[in-house]
């Protein structure tokens, strides 16, 4: 109970103390100030320890975005499952723990304290991120089986992703095998995202060709897995000439209305919690090593950017219904969740 609702507590008094013209009792006095004590120090416990572990829920959480895992690279957005594996035992030793993009939009974040939040992100539905053998299990070296195993290693490292579904679906062209492949990934926690039908530039689109795009595909995760994806993530980055089209629209008498559209930038995303936080442009960062314009832009560049600057990075105070943050910081919280707000 936050230190609010220790007014409302001790009015409560006052209001029971007037029922029937009378006084309340010596006994019921002393409870209900008991209680109110108990109020305070609980908040107060609370506020202790999220200074304790620096929480900072208005902090920037690093979205990383992947395509394929591949032992020969072919492009820039290829990774290789060496990479991936070095990637994840990073982010376990720095203290970071995975949520899917839609904890991520929807502000149900439920990490321990202490703790940095991180998104991973899988775009194109390629069968080297999930791909299944005839006992139903990961094949080794696809995405989801080096997430599992660095997890299994790592305690307290969630092995949860979101992955971007085209019609590729992951290389199943039989109605039964894309079943298979996306109930897996439901059935195992993890996020069935949108990524358009055809994968195409939607920017030059008109508003028709961009609501098929967006809600054929939907249609067929939905009839495959009664689950009705509730990010998208634009292919390369490129949002409509009306950003809105991208976040609700309608297909073949169904419609799509999601909470979050993210993008392929070059910084970390702001805190769902957080002021700068826009549902119709959250940007991602390429997964990649310092070179080029990497050496500044992509993943490995901006985790040692927040390494070094811990006070510009969510950090989690271990209770999923605060949202804890120095007190400096109270100008940059949305206006809704201050009922949740927990400052120190």
């Amino acid at each position: 109970m936050r230190l609010g609702a220790l007014g409302v507590a001790v009015a409560a008094v006052v209001v029971v103390g007037g029922c029937g013209g009378g006084q309340p009792s010596t006994n019921t006095q002393t409870a209900q100030v008991a209680a109110a004590a108990k109020v305070q120090q609980a908040h107060a416990a609370k506020v202790a320890a999220a200074a304790k572990v620096k929480a900072n829920e208005l902090g920037q959480i690093p979205v990383l975005m992947y395509h394929r895992i591949v032992e020969h690279p072919g492009s820039e957005d290829d990774r290789t499952p060496e990479k991936l594996r070095a990637d994840l035992e990073r982010l376990a030793h720095d203290g970071y723990v995975p949520i899917t993009a839609a904890e991520y939009v929807t502000g149900k974040i439920d990490i321990p304290a202490g703790k940095h939040a991180v998104v991973l992100t899988f775009d194109d539905s390629s069968p080297s991120q999930l791909d299944l053998d005839e006992l139903g299990a990961p094949k080794a070296d696809t995405a989801v089986s080096i997430l599992r195993d660095v997890a299994a290693k790592n305690p307290g490292f969630r092995p949860v992703a979101t992955f971007y579904v085209t019609r590729d679906m992951f290389g199943k062209t039989t109605r039964e095998e894309q079943a298979q492949v996306l109930i897996w990934l439901k059935d195992n926690g993890f996020d069935i995202g949108n990524h358009t039908r055809d994968h195409i530039n939607l920017h030059s689109r008109s508003q028709k060709d961009v609501e098929e795009q967006i809600g054929a595909i939907q249609k067929q995760i939905i009839s495959l897995t009664n689950v009705k994806p509730i990010t998208v993530a634009l292919p390369y980055g490129n949002q409509p000439r009306k950003k809105e089209w991208a976040i609700k629209g309608k297909f073949g008498g169904d419609t799509y209305h999601h909470l979050g559209v993210f993008l392929a930038g070059y910084t970390p995303a702001p805190a769902p919690f957080a002021k700068t936080f826009d549902p119709l442009g959250i940007p991602r960062i390429r997964a990649m090593d310092k070179k080029g314009d990497c050496a500044q832009f992509c993943s490995t560049a901006w985790l040692d950017w927040l390494n070094r600057n811990p006070d510009m990075r969510y950090t989690s105070d271990g209770d999923p219904q605060t949202v804890a943050y120095p007190k400096f910081k109270n100008p940059y919280l949305r206006t809704v969740y201050k009922a949740r707000s927990l400052t120190y």
